[in-house]
Parts: C-alpha cells; sequence; structure tokens
C-alpha cells in the first residue's frame, strides 16, 4: 500500500484526532531525513483535496469535517452546484453569496450549511478554493471612459472581468477577446485582467467558431516537436513488418463510412461459413505502431483525449498524416491493422475469435447511403456497381438483425434520438438543418464495433492484464423513481423499486416508439442516467447491459482506443512482465480521468457550435410560424423543440391568457382559471420571436389556433 492510502486509512479511523504534520510523521515512523518528502506528500494530498489543514495546522479528511470536495458547475443566474468527487455523494447547490469567489470549473471545498429532510438536498460554502482552472477567460469587451470590461462568453461564469486602460492591448468595443486572468475575484470583487489576444469582432465571419474553440482550450495548432515526428514517419511499410503479421491482403475487406470522411480508421470483412455461423473481421488501423509509447505524438494525443467534430472543422488527436495518411484504410493500399475475427452463431454469440497483427489491403471504400439504397430499395444502379459484394452485403444485413436482437433480448437500451444535420455555405453561414437518418448501413457498423468492443474487452479480462474499460454504472434509484412519476402521466410504468435493469428501459422505449411522447420519454429516461465513462477497473455497461465493455475501434481519434491497442499487442506477443503490469496499474487510472475529461470538454464544445449556428439559422426566421413539442420545463417557462432539431424558450410572462402555475409532478405549467396544461411532449404552434447569438437562445411565443367563437 502506498504512503498515500496509507495516510488517508489512518485518518478514516473512528479514534482518529487531527494531528500535525510533525505528529504524522512521528506516526509513521518517518525518518528526519525522509520527511521532507513526507511533508510533500500530504501537501500534495492536501492541493488534491483528499485531506485539509485547519487553521490551527492540523490534517483530517474532508468528510470527517461536514465538508465536501469537488468541481464547480457554474450557472448564468449567478448560483453553481458543487459536482463532488465521490460520486456516490448528491450535487451541493451554493447560493451566489457563498461562492466566494470560486469560478465556474474551479477545483473546492465546500461546507454543507443545510440539508434537505431526505439527506438528499444540500446547500453549502465554499470555504477554500483547491485549484483554479480559468487562467484565461474569452469574452467581449466592453470599453467605458475610465476602464473596460469582459464579459465572458461563458455564461456560466456570471462576473465580468475589469481591465484597466493599461491592460486593454489595444482591443475595441465589440471585439472577442481572450483575457489572463492577474487578480482572482473575492467575494463581492470582481476579478483583474489584462488582455492577451483580440480574436476579432464578434460580427466577424468565423469569430464565432474561433470563441468557442477558445472558450473550451481546444488545441488549434500542433507543437512543433509533434509536427516533426510526424514528419519523419516512413510511409512505405517494412517488408520485415508484413513478414511478422497475419497477411489479409488478398481477403475482401472493405470501409463503409460518410461522402466526406477522410479517416477510415475501421475496416470490415465477413463471410457466411458451412455450418451456418458468420465469420465477422473487424480490422482497425495500428495506429500504435506510427505513434510510439512516451512519444511526443503520444503525449499530445493523450493530452487531448480525443479528435473533436465541430459544426465547420474537425480538431484532430493526431496530425493529418497519420488521420488521413499512413493509418487511414484507404482503398487499394496496403495497411497495418489490429484485427478480431469473430465466429458468430445464429444467436449472435461470439464462439471463436483470433486476435491478431494484421496487415489488410481495402477492396471498396463504400459510402452509407450506397449501401442503404441497395439493401433498404434494391437500387439497380448500384446493385450493378457493387454486384461483387452483393453476397457481402447481404450477410452483413443479417448478422446486424441477429446482433439488434440479441442485444435486445438481454436488455441493451436502443435510443434512436434524431441528430441535427447542419449545412453551411462558403462564408459559414447556416443555410439548413436537417435530421440525420439511421439507416440500415449505419446500424450494421454500429452493431459491428459493439460487438468487437465486447470481445476485446472480454477476452482481456479474463488475462488478468490491466486495461483501459468503458463503463456506465447503475442509474441512481432516486432519479429512475423521480422518472417513474412522470412516465405514469402517459400511463406507463417501470417495475422494481429496489433496482432497475436495463431490459425493463428498453421495454418501456419498445413501447413508446413512434408515439408522440416518444423523444420526451427517451430524453428524460436518458437524463436519468450516469454518464459513460472510462475507467481501469470493470464495472459493466449499464446501456448496454455489457458485463464487459472497452473502446477498440477508433485509436486514430480516440486516445483509450490507442492505449489498449498497446496492451493487446504487448499480450499476444507475450511482452507482458511484471514490470509493465506495475507500470499500468499506475498510468491507466490517470489515463482514464484525462480521457473522460476531455471527452467531456469535447462534447459541450460540440454541441456549443450546433447552438450557436442553430441560433444563427433561426435569426433572419423571426416573426415566422413553426410546430413543435414542449421538450423541457422550469418554473420560469417552456422549451419547444422544433422538427429541424431548434430548440427555443417560450418565457411563461408571455402566457397573457391566464395566470400559469409550474407543476414539477408533469413537467409543465396549469392555468388557475382554464386549467389549460402545457406539458412535456404536448404538440405546439409557435411564433419565433428573438434568436440570440451572444447566449445561444431562440425564443418563441405561442400561437393560439382561433376557435370559431372568437371568430
Amino acid at each position: 500500500m502506498i504512503i498515500k492510502d496509507k495516510i488517508l486509512e489512518f485518518m478514516r479511523e473512528v479514534a482518529y484526532k487531527p494531528m500535525s504534520r510533525e505528529e504524522l510523521a512521528h506516526k509513521f515512523d518517518i525518518d528526519r531525513e525522509q520527511r521532507k518528502d513526507f511533508y510533500k506528500v500530504l501537501e500534495q494530498m492536501e492541493k488534491e483535496g483528499s485531506i485539509l489543514r485547519t487553521k490551527t495546522n492540523v490534517y483530517g479528511i474532508p468528510e470527517r469535517m461536514n465538508l465536501i470536495v469537488g468541481t464547480l458547475q457554474g450557472n448564468r443566474r449567478g448560483y453553481g452546484f458543487l459536482i463532488p468527487d465521490n460520486k456516490e455523494i448528491d450535487d451541493v447547490f451554493i447560493s451566489a453569496q457563498d461562492l466566494n469567489g470560486a469560478l465556474h470549473g474551479d477545483k473546492i471545498i465546500v461546507r454543507v450549511t443545510m440539508q434537505g429532510p431526505d439527506a438528499k438536498s444540500k446547500e453549502g460554502e465554499v470555504i477554500r478554493i483547491l485549484e483554479r482552472v480559468n487562467e484565461t477567460i474569452v469574452g467581449t469587451y466592453e470599453s467605458s471612459r475610465n476602464f473596460g470590461f469582459v464579459v465572458p462568453s461563458d455564461n456560466r461564469i456570471n462576473m465580468d472581468i475589469f481591465i484597466s486602460k493599461t491592460e486593454t492591448n489595444g482591443a475595441k468595443t465589440g471585439e472577442i477577446v481572450e483575457v489572463e486572468i492577474t487578480k482572482w475575484p473575492e467575494k463581492r470583487r470582481n476579478p483583474e485582467g489584462r488582455i492577451i489576444n483580440i480574436i476579432g469582432h464578434k460580427d466577424d465571419a468565423g469569430t464565432d467558431i474561433l470563441t468557442i474553440i477558445k472558450q473550451h482550450g481546444l488545441p488549434e495548432e500542433f507543437p512543433y516537436e509533434v509536427m516533426m515526428e510526424s514528419d519523419e514517419i516512413v510511409e512505405e511499410i517494412p517488408e520485415k513488418e508484413i513478414a511478422r503479421r497475419l497477411d489479409l491482403r488478398k481477403e475482401r475487406t472493405f470501409t463503409i463510412d460518410g461522402p466526406d470522411a477522410k479517416d477510415f480508421d475501421d475496416a470490415v470483412s465477413i463471410e457466411k461459413l458451412e455450418n451456418g455461423n458468420y465469420k465477422l473481421g473487424v480490422h482497425i488501423a495500428d495506429v500504435t505502431y506510427y505513434v510510439r509509447e512516451r512519444s511526443a505524438l503520444d503525449k499530445e494525443a493523450l493530452t487531448r483525449g480525443t479528435s473533436v467534430y465541430l459544426v465547420d472543422r474537425v480538431i484532430p488527436m493526431l496530425p493529418e498524416k497519420i488521420s488521413n495518411g499512413v493509418c487511414s484504410l484507404r482503398p487499394n493500399e496496403d495497411r497495418l491493422t489490429l484485427s478480431v475475427i469473430m465466429e458468430v452463431d445464429s444467436r449472435g454469440k461470439v464462439v471463436d475469435q483470433k486476435i491478431a497483427e494484421t496487415v489488410i489491403s481495402s477492396s471498396e471504400r463504400l459510402i452509407y447511403d450506397d449501401v442503404s439504397d441497395i439493401l433498404e430499395k434494391d437500387d439497380v444502379e448500384l446493385k450493378e456497381k457493387y454486384k461483387h459484394i452483393l453476397t457481402d452485403l447481404k450477410h452483413m444485413e443479417d448478422l446486424c438483425e441477429i446482433l439488434i436482437n440479441k442485444r435486445k433480448s438481454r436488455g441493451s437500451i436502443d435510443f434512436d434520438f434524431p441528430e441535427s444535420r447542419i449545412i453551411l455555405d462558403e462564408k459559414g453561414k447556416p443555410i439548413d438543418i436537417t435530421k440525420y437518418d439511421r439507416r440500415i448501413s449505419n446500424r450494421i457498423i454500429e452493431e459491428f464495433m459493439l460487438i468487437s468492443n465486447e470481445t476485446i474487452a472480454e477476452y482481456m479480462y479474463w488475462t488478468e492484464i490491466p486495461f483501459l474499460y468503458r463503463v456506465h454504472e447503475d442509474p441512481d434509484m432516486d432519479r429512475i423513481n423521480e422518472f417513474n412519476k412522470f412516465i405514469s402521466n402517459f400511463g406507463y410504468h417501470l417495475k422494481g423499486t429496489q433496482e432497475v435493469h436495463p431490459k425493463e428501459l428498453q421495454s418501456l422505449v419498445n413501447k413508446i416508439k413512434g408515439k408522440p411522447e416518444e423523444i420526451v420519454i427517451s430524453t428524460l429516461m436518458l437524463r436519468s442516467l450516469k454518464k459513460a465513462r472510462y475507467s481501469a477497473d470493470i464495472d459493466g455497461h449499464f446501456g448496454l447491459a455489457a458485463e464487459y465493455y472497452s473502446h477498440f475501434t477508433a485509436p486514430i481519434r480516440r486516445y483509450p482506443d490507442l492505449q489498449i491497442h498497446r496492451i493487446i499487442k504487448e499480450f499476444i506477443n507475450g511482452k507482458i512482465t511484471d514490470k509493465r503490469i506495475s507500470t499500468l496499474k499506475k498510468i491507466l487510472p490517470e489515463v482514464a480521468d484525462i480521457t473522460s475529461k476531455m471527452e467531456r470538454r469535447a462534447d459541450e464544445a460540440e454541441r456549443d457550435t450546433d447552438d450557436l449556428k442553430k441560433v444563427e439559422f433561426m435569426m433572419d426566421k423571426i416573426g415566422e410560424e413553426y410546430e413543435g413539442f414542449v421538450s423541457g420545463a422550469v418554473p420560469s417557462g417552456f422549451f419547444v423543440e422544433l422538427d429541424n432539431t431548434v430548440e427555443g424558450f417560450v418565457h411563461i410572462s408571455s402566457l397573457i391568457d391566464d395566470y400559469y402555475n409550474y407543476n414539477e409532478q408533469i413537467y409543465g405549467f396549469m392555468g388557475e382559471r382554464t386549467k389549460q396544461i402545457y406539458k412535456l411532449g404536448d404538440r405546439v404552434k409557435i411564433k419565433v420571436l428573438k434568436a440570440n447569438i451572444a447566449n445561444k437562445r431562440v425564443e418563441f411565443a405561442l400561437v393560439r389556433e382561433s376557435s370559431e367563437e372568437e371568430e
């Protein structure tokens, strides 16, 4: 047991009373020569928030002092929530006056000041800021006579930054700037800063996306040493490397992607065996051959964690020479891959598998819509063009159906949310918003990737070697019970009060399919579940009803996949030593934490750019009328989502025919006099009132259908 664990275990003992660092050193028999290092460990643990030093310089653990450590999640209205590091503790509400200078994203310690009767609802006060994360902030500069200030673009940071006239760097009113904080905020005092970068005027083309990139701290360029390593990569594969691999170049393999894709990181092959089983090959680009552990490329990939797909560009995890070049499985080019070849029976069970380093030469670069048009529409022209692989495509479709049925039978939850497709002109202006079609070809690739991810995870689990898993923990039953109350309004009910099986949720998904309430119930169900994350410990995947799951299929764009490729290759080549196991145990929890955090950052940035372009799309639609459904409700009003996925807000003050009260049981409003109800799932007609780019918000007003009496 390492010293940190020993210290925590000691402090958690019931008989422990807070001690000074000298007393702790004596307790642990630390020699005088080693005390300096011991004190550094205490300082590090204090910075991490795992222990706390009081004003009298004695140490204890936060939970024994009615304190909670976590991250502040700000709100544009001024208050915030503590998201505890300990996932078993509920979030804590913090009023604006109790933030004490903490900003969104800061790591903080909170003292609980009030607790509800159910011990769930808590309020607290920030007593210490452990780590400041907003060293720079992006926002709009505004000038006044004696000073300037910057209004943060991220409305979760609700404090303007004061800028003295000597620190403006020539910025003008209306320009988007990057500010370095020079003095942190305190209670009732705003932060101060200096402008270090002028991004552009808020109305200039392209400034909007650059603002989001800066706001989320996304990297814009690769460091010099990373590009140097990338440039030195030799594209030609040595014959010696091909000779040591399983050669699949004569096998019929192909990629299926969107029409604009350039980084093809997975190819598939299929064959129906004489015994009726399917031989499915999933061949993944062997990125680790080119990106060596602890190289500049590897360190940068871990820092980025994932590629980020914004509405008008991709911020890649790896340089283009790798992602779109040597690792992209382009047709009729030899490529190094890591393959999992599975024999799957008629029930969808993998009865045998082989994992190997391989070399392939993709036969075809197929496009999703073409494959779907062949299988769904029996397109004659496309069938003629691809007649040499028609049998393969039919086998893929059949196996896909088998795998879908297998997942559904065990309870895997298959959400089918409409995804937005935002079309921009050459200047970056949105000209149309439609829904992505999730057709048979998309489902085929999804299912093949899922089964290979499960197969790899189970295979590596039984080796007892440290590994990186994709986990999705069981939901909090309080949230599920709240969800159960809501769906009772539609006549549905979940069984079980102590725990819920994913099969029960999948059954509900089947019942609501195609009904008006489908999207609303599915959305609330998703909100009731926990977020999937990476972990060095296996904990199952609730949403997929899978005991073993990992991410194996996208090493070009996800670092966890890259990491586990290394482990798999080391294992199948007999290179895992005790020393390597010790190293993996040390690094994998950190990799899991970093990549989970970077995934959340990417999701937020992608959502922000989508929201931004949706608002921009609606700017010239003021006064136009649309139909949509009530998609959310808060005490101040409700949200309406249009059929094109744009969401807007109807403020309750705009409903002037009655006085409406918020009813949290139905997630909606009821009129006192008319008893008119507006609740989640209701279809309504709206008129567009405003489209505010600054806060990424569209406002609607309800349009009432005229009754015969009114006419």
